[in-house]
Formats: C-alpha cells, sequence, structure tokens
C-alpha cells in the first residue's frame, strides 16, 4: 500500500512536470529585432546600442511610401511597408522631428471637417486650421530583400568529407541551411528645392539553420507577425538601421533650418510655471 501511495505521487509529480513544460509564457521586452525600444518627450528609451544619433534635429520630416512599392516575396508574409519602422529610426535618433502624414495626419482632417460640421465644441477646441507643422524634408525608404539557399553547396562538400559524409542524417541537416540577405536604401530630399540632399544603403546577412526549431523557417512563428519575428523580418530591419546610421553622417553636415517649438511636456510647463 505504501509503494502504491509512493508511485502515485510520484506519477502526479511527472504529470505536473509535463503540464509546467506545456505552459506558454509571455516575457515582456524579449525576442524582436534590432530595432526597439521607444521615441518621445524622454528621448530615445531601449534603443538599439547600435543606433547613431544626432545632437539636436536639423528639420522636420515626413516619410513617404515608395512609389515603386517594395521587393519582397509574398510567402513571407511581412508587414506591407517599412515605414512605421523607420519612423521609429528617424525620432529615436533625434536628427529629426518626425511629423505624420499617413494616418495621423488623416485623422487630424476628419477632427476638423467634424469640427467644421458641428458635431465637436468649437470654444477650447484644440482642433484650429494653420497649427500644422511644414515637413521641411521628405524621406523616402526603398527595399530589396533577397534570400539564398546554400544549403546544397554545403551538403555537396559534406559529402565528399569521408568522416562527416558518415555522420546520418548531417548531410540532410546541412541541407537546410539558408543565408538571408536584405539590401536597403533611404533618400532624402528637401521639399522647399526638391533637390536628393543626402542617399544612403545599408545591408544585413543572418544565416537561418532551419533545424530541431531552433530558427523558425520560412513563416516564423506566425504568418504575418511582422519585422520582430521572422528572420526575413529581422535582417530587413537589422538593414535599415544600417542605412540609417550611414544617412545620418550626412544630415549632420545639413544646416539646421527653423523648427517649430519643442513639444510640450510636463516638466517644462513645470519650468515654465
Amino acid at each position: 500500500m505504501y509503494s502504491l501511495t509512493l508511485r502515485a505521487l510520484a506519477v502526479g509529480a511527472v504529470l505536473l512536470a509535463l503540464t509546467g513544460c506545456g505552459e506558454k509564457k509571455t516575457e515582456l521586452g524579449q525576442g524582436g529585432s534590432v530595432v526597439t525600444g521607444s521615441a518621445g518627450p524622454q528621448g530615445a528609451q531601449n534603443a538599439a546600442r547600435e543606433l547613431v544619433r544626432c545632437n539636436a534635429p536639423v528639420a522636420t520630416l515626413a516619410l513617404a511610401e515608395n512609389p515603386n512599392g517594395y521587393i519582397m516575396g509574398s510567402g513571407y508574409q511581412l508587414p506591407s511597408s517599412p515605414v512605421p519602422l523607420v519612423k521609429l529610426l528617424a525620432q529615436q535618433s533625434g536628427c529629426f522631428r518626425v511629423v505624420d502624414r499617413a494616418a495621423g495626419l488623416r485623422g487630424t482632417v476628419q477632427e476638423q471637417e467634424l469640427k467644421d460640421a458641428g458635431v465637436l465644441r468649437q470654444q477650447n477646441s484644440t482642433v484650429a486650421k494653420g497649427k500644422g507643422y511644414e515637413a521641411q524634408y521628405t524621406l523616402t525608404p526603398s527595399l530589396t530583400f533577397s534570400e539564398q539557399d546554400a544549403g546544397r553547396g554545403l551538403a555537396g562538400v559534406v559529402a565528399m568529407i569521408p568522416v562527416l559524409r558518415d555522420i546520418a542524417g548531417l548531410a540532410g541537416l546541412v541541407e537546410q541551411v539558408k543565408f538571408k540577405e536584405a539590401q536597403t536604401a533611404l533618400l532624402l530630399s528637401d521639399n522647399e528645392t526638391t533637390e536628393q540632399v543626402a542617399a544612403a544603403t545599408g545591408s544585413a546577412r543572418t544565416t537561418d539553420l532551419g533545424v530541431g526549431g531552433l530558427v523558425f523557417g520560412k513563416l516564423g512563428g506566425g504568418a504575418g507577425a511582422g519585422w520582430s519575428n521572422t528572420n526575413e523580418g529581422k535582417v530587413i530591419a537589422a538593414a535599415f538601421l544600417d542605412a540609417h546610421n550611414q544617412l545620418v553622417v550626412q544630415v549632420r553636415a545639413l544646416q539646421a533650418k527653423t523648427l517649430p517649438p519643442p513639444v510640450p511636456t510636463a516638466q517644462r510647463a513645470t519650468a515654465g510655471g
């Protein structure tokens, strides 16, 4: 009877352990790509260590979608536009004050239309014409993504080495090794003169082992998950970080334009009071 009790306890402990192994755990701030953190009144927070920055902004900046689109394979299930990614880099670098010409602008126009229609309050309203900031520069990203499957070549090398050739399954595993590469470009134009004042390219390369679940395959952890948890997305993000760093070298030489007033913060309001 005593032995049965011990056996039952042991089985129960094993079941609890297996349950714990299967439990899903969410860890905030873990994973992701090299483009991370935030930007705002407190400056760049938790940004990549590799991020190159400016001591002060030189102008206001709008980001534009590339009119030619972005060259990405349809099977990669990546976001349709890298502009939000580049927006974060541009604001974190402190080289520009970023103005919105996409969803944020549409929201502003909608609020003005609602006020004009009499839906919104007329007095003490923060919605008013003529308060928007102009974009002094426009930044246009470009992306070319390519994948090289080097597995076949590596498998051929393994097959020619007797010691490695005899290891069961090694050639099959090597067959799954892939090199993923991304090349990006950032084009900066002066909205006053239409001159392209700076351009930069960036590149990144990563190795996808593709075995044993160590590295996700073509669709990563989930289709449409974005830049942070697919190998293709991560290498593209790294390439844009590299292009941004190359661009900052040129931006630092630009003469600063007249900037609008700084964004109000609680600290500035207290100091002013």
